[in-house]
């Protein structure tokens, strides 16, 4: 089973809970409808990974997002993950109208940052992404269509959640293609502090 670290704390999470469409921007950038109700699907423990690679039986887009872990009840720490996609395999599902998880939920395609240890979730928690130095994506609670409680809210009434199971909160706009030898760099703050950054070379 994959793990992920909050501190030096090993964790092993039984599954990835996402939510997508949950900012307006990106809904646009993408042309797709915004939902009546919220957008949620999953990921196996199998798509965790802490390495970011281009392709995967065919190009693969990025999508940064701000990522809780639950335990005891509550979201205990917070970190960086990509949802990466299989874009083009993607849009062929939806022209279908068939499921996502070929496209969506491939062994790698959630690479997370180390997590960190959080009491509450402060209102101004915030998220960007670089490549090479360059700003591609910025993300905050306030630009959420659903906040952090009310995901966790929602996903309860239908899902039980195992201690140590991640919850992935949507990606704004700036998506796009990863390409070997990018560097990306992800740093997520709240208004006084810059709480976690991390790097990753795309191979």
């Amino acid at each position: 089973m994959n793990t992920i670290y909050i501190n030096k704390k090993t964790i092993t999470p039984s599954k990835i809970v996402c939510v997508g469409r949950n900012y307006y921007e990106h809904i646009s950038e993408l042309n797709n409808e915004i939902p009546d109700q919220m957008v949620v699907f999953s990921k196996p423990n199998s798509a965790i990974s802490n390495k970011l690679n281009s392709y995967h039986q065919e190009s693969i887009h990025y999508e940064g997002e701000l990522a809780f872990v639950f335990e005891n009840g509550r979201f205990s720490a917070v970190g960086f993950g990509f949802d990466l996609t299989k874009r083009g395999l993607q849009s062929q599902l939806k022209d279908k109208s068939l499921p996502w998880e070929r496209a969506k939920s491939f062994d790698g395609s959630a690479v997370f940052s180390s997590f960190i240890p959080i009491k509450d979730i402060d209102p101004t928690l915030s998220f960007t992404l670089s490549i090479n130095g360059m700003i591609v994506q910025q993300g905050n609670l306030e630009l959420m269509i659903h906040s952090p409680e009310k995901i966790l809210n929602e996903i309860q009434t239908f899902m039980s959640l195992d201690d140590g199971d991640i919850v992935m909160t949507g990606t704004p706009k700036g998506v796009g293609i990863l390409k070997s030898g990018d560097i990306y760099q992800s740093l997520i703050s709240n208004s006084q502090e810059i709480l976690l950054e991390q790097q990753w070379t795309v191979r």
